[in-house]
């Protein structure tokens, strides 16, 4: 019987330590499968080294470079689609005003949208504001495209520098200067084929709404180009021709619409109570006279008389 009793008592602590022992066993194979296959360090991941926008290029196959994408060997230039150059094309205007303007409206957008991108970027952006110029999507001119919806007060213009007050900071000459040598090169018929027929863009620090209905074409510097999908993103859609009038030179006057008023009953009337004011003295009726009752004199009647005058 003891040896029985000993014998049970040895199969439950083997039992037990089967049981602390085999998970481990188990777990540990796959573990150390995977120490094996670890991907590198990627110290970029770093929150510390990161930039805004930086999500973007970490999405994995999200923005994966398109092989053969029509793009410029430049560093700035990051072609995700394969696209087809805008139709090359002069924009003149009719008088030398209109061209005036139209060269102060496209380095406007230039400036205050891409004032401190590169080359490329900046040739970016005024390619985006001529390919709307040759769609019918959009107005005809390039100050009508530049400025359009400026008069709006709820800061939902198409290039919102025209309508959020980025206007009122003084431009910086050098960068000016700059900037209009690329209006005047786009304007003349230099096509920026890196960004294809692209007509939105936006930066990386963003993520409008509208992005997810539109096809990325490429990313340059800090911002991301997207082409209309179906007819309105083929060559055939910007056939339209430049009018050549600017009648627009900068924001449109803001429309401020007016706000009723409440309809709230106003509450009625307090009656207003005079105060009391004393009468002047000069006015108070005068106290009713009292006769008064004197004494019957004690006079003999025949000295009543005494004291008047004889005549």
């Amino acid at each position: 019987m003891r040896l029985d009793r000993k014998g049970t008592r040895a199969g439950i602590v083997l039992l037990g330590l089967l049981a602390l022992t085999v998970p481990r066993l188990i777990t540990a194979a796959p573990l150390d499968m995977l120490d094996g296959s670890r991907l590198p360090y990627d110290p970029a991941e770093d929150s510390s080294a990161n930039f805004p926008g930086s999500a973007f290029f970490f999405a994995q196959g999200a923005f994966d470079p398109v092989p053969g994408a029509l793009t410029v060997q430049s560093e700035h230039v990051m072609g995700l689609d394969e696209v087809e150059a805008a139709p090359a094309a002069a924009f003149r205007g009719m008088t030398a005003l209109d061209s005036y303007r139209a060269l102060n409206c496209l380095t406007s957008a230039i400036y205050y949208e891409a004032a401190n991108e590169p080359d490329d970027g900046q040739r970016a952006v005024a390619q985006v504001v001529l390919n709307r110029v040759r769609s019918p999507l959009w107005p005809n001119s390039v100050c009508g495209v530049v400025y359009q919806g400026s008069e709006r007060t709820d800061a939902r213009c198409q290039f919102t520098f025209s309508c959020d007050g980025a206007m009122a900071r003084l431009p910086s000459a050098a960068a000016w200067a700059r900037a209009r040598r690329v209006a005047e090169r786009a304007l003349a018929g230099d096509v920026y084929k890196p960004v294809g027929l692209a007509t939105h863009y936006h930066t990386l620090a963003v993520r409008p709404d509208w992005s997810g209905t539109l096809q990325p074409v490429a990313v340059i510097g800090a911002h991301i180009f997207y082409r209309n999908l179906g007819f309105n993103g083929t060559p055939a859609a910007f056939r339209g021709a430049y009018s050549g009038r600017e009648t627009q030179s900068g924001p449109a006057p803001r429309v401020w619409t007016a706000q009723p008023l409440p309809s709230t009953p106003l509450p009625s009337p307090v009656p207003q109570v005079r105060p009391f004011l004393p009468a002047s003295p000069s006015i108070l009726p005068a106290p009713p006279r009292v006769e008064q009752e004197l004494p019957e004199s004690t006079i003999r009647p025949e000295y009543r008389n005494s004291g008047r005058p004889l005549v």
